[in-house]
C-alpha cells in the first residue's frame, strides 16, 4: 500500500473512532443531563481555560461563531455561564461558568469520563499512553501542514 493509502486509511480510522465515541457521549449527555456534547463542550473550555470571548471559545471547539453564539444563548438562559466585560476593554465580553455551570460540569465530566473509559476498556493502560503520544504527534503534524498552507497540495 503507498504512503497516500496508508494516511487516507489512517484519517478514515481516527474520524470513525472519533464519531462512534461522539455519537456514545452524545448520547450519554441526552439522556443523563438533557444537554449535547455541543454545550458539554462549551463547558468544558471554560472549565478549562476560564472566562473567554465567544471568539475563543469558536476557536477552542473548531466550531463557526454562529454556532457558538446559538450555544452561549441557551447556556445563559439555563444560568450554566454568565457573561461579563473584559476586564482591559469593557466592548469585549467573555462568558464564564456560574457556580451552577461548575457543578453541572463537573458531573457531566464524570460521566463523559466513564463512558470513554468504557469504551475504550480493552485498551491496556500501555496501549493508551503510546496511542496518546502517536496522536498528539499526528495532531502537530496537521497543525504545521495547515500553517504552512500544504494542505491541499
Amino acid at each position: 500500500m503507498s504512503r497516500e493509502q496508508d494516511s487516507v486509511r489512517l484519517s478514515l480510522r481516527l474520524l470513525t473512532t472519533s464519531r462512534l465515541i461522539e455519537r456514545e457521549v452524545d448520547a450519554l449527555m441526552r439522556a443523563r443531563f438533557n444537554s449535547t456534547i455541543a454545550r458539554f463542550d462549551f463547558l468544558s473550555a471554560l472549565d478549562r481555560h476560564g472566562a473567554l470571548t465567544l471568539g475563543e471559545v469558536s476557536q477552542y471547539l473548531l466550531v463557526s461563531n454562529g454556532n457558538v453564539t446559538q450555544l452561549r444563548t441557551r447556556l445563559e438562559a439555563d444560568g450554566l455561564i454568565a457573561i461579563e466585560p473584559d476586564a482591559n476593554d469593557r466592548r469585549i465580553q467573555r462568558v464564564r461558568l456560574t457556580k451552577a455551570g461548575e457543578s453541572v460540569f463537573k458531573r457531566m465530566a464524570k460521566a463523559h469520563a466513564a463512558c470513554v473509559d468504557s469504551l475504550l476498556g480493552e485498551l491496556t493502560q500501555t496501549d493508551k499512553q503510546a496511542l496518546v503520544r502517536l496522536l498528539d504527534g499526528a495532531k502537530a503534524s496537521v497543525r504545521r501542514t495547515l500553517k504552512e498552507g500544504d494542505a491541499a497540495a
